[in-house]
């Protein structure tokens, strides 16, 4: 029986990816990851996109772990020279390729590592949605320094930042909740599926960054508005290489 919807996985699709690599998972989830909430919605999408287009316009583009080709509808909104999606499962990459033809900017997608990106100083931005749960806070300076290298100089490291639910909150058990299975599915089963939603921390990204070489920042994307304290609910972290 489908979870998400008529056209979403089974629920034993989802078991079935969930005790997989992340790498196999996804190539398994591909023909219906589009109608999952793991999907970047839209509103995102659209208030990134709007963002973006009062920084740029930019010459080449780089979607780091693009999935289906959500964020290089984006990018091609915004990017005069053509875009370049990566991601490292392959069927995740074919559904890209079908998502794409009809975009007006060239579009080339490349199956890699974001940890082991084989371009260099290639792009004037990169963009990426909702894929730092994949990484262990370990990994990110590793991974970011690899996004400096491939930045041209005066190039924008962009992603959006959702305000973190308050504790106590339905939404942050469910969240407590999923990483706590996913850490106890990673110690009993092998292989590993790195996806945990509490493990990538604002100000910690923002420290590792820094330490990368950028110069960060960050600007509200009021699409959102404010929570009842005053604060945004979503920025767009733009993280500039030195030119």
């Amino acid at each position: 029986m489908p979870v998400f919807g008529p056209e979403g996985p089974s629920l034993r699709e989802l078991a079935v990816q969930a005790l997989s690599s992340v790498e196999h998972g996804y190539d398994l989830l591909a023909p219906k990851f589009d109608h999952t909430p793991f999907r970047t919605p839209e509103p995102v999408l659209d208030a990134v996109a709007a963002a973006l287009a009062r920084l740029g316009p930019f010459g080449a583009g780089l979607d780091l772990c693009c999935g289906t080709g959500a964020g290089l509808d984006v990018l091609s909104t915004v990017c005069r020279d053509g875009v370049t999606g990566v991601d490292f499962s392959a069927g995740m990459l074919s559904v890209a390729r079908e998502h794409t033809r009809s975009l007006p900017t060239p579009v080339h997608l490349v199956q890699a590592d974001a940890r082991a990106l084989p371009f260099a100083q290639a792009f004037d931005v990169v963009v990426s949605f909702g894929a730092f749960g994949h990484f262990l806070p370990r990994e990110l300076p590793g991974l970011f320094a690899r996004v400096h290298s491939v930045l041209r100089p005066g190039g924008s490291f962009a992603f959006p930042v959702l305000a973190p639910p308050r504790p106590g909150s339905p939404a942050f058990c469910m969240l407590l909740g999923f990483d706590a299975v996913m850490r106890v599915r990673n110690a009993v089963w092998r292989p590993p599926f790195v996806m945990y939603y509490r493990a990538f921390r604002f100000g910690d990204a923002v420290r590792e960054l820094t330490r990368a070489g950028f110069d960060v920042g960050s600007q509200a994307l009021p699409e959102f508005g404010h929570r009842p304290d005053g604060s945004r609910r979503a920025r767009l972290v733009v993280a500039r290489r030195a030119a």
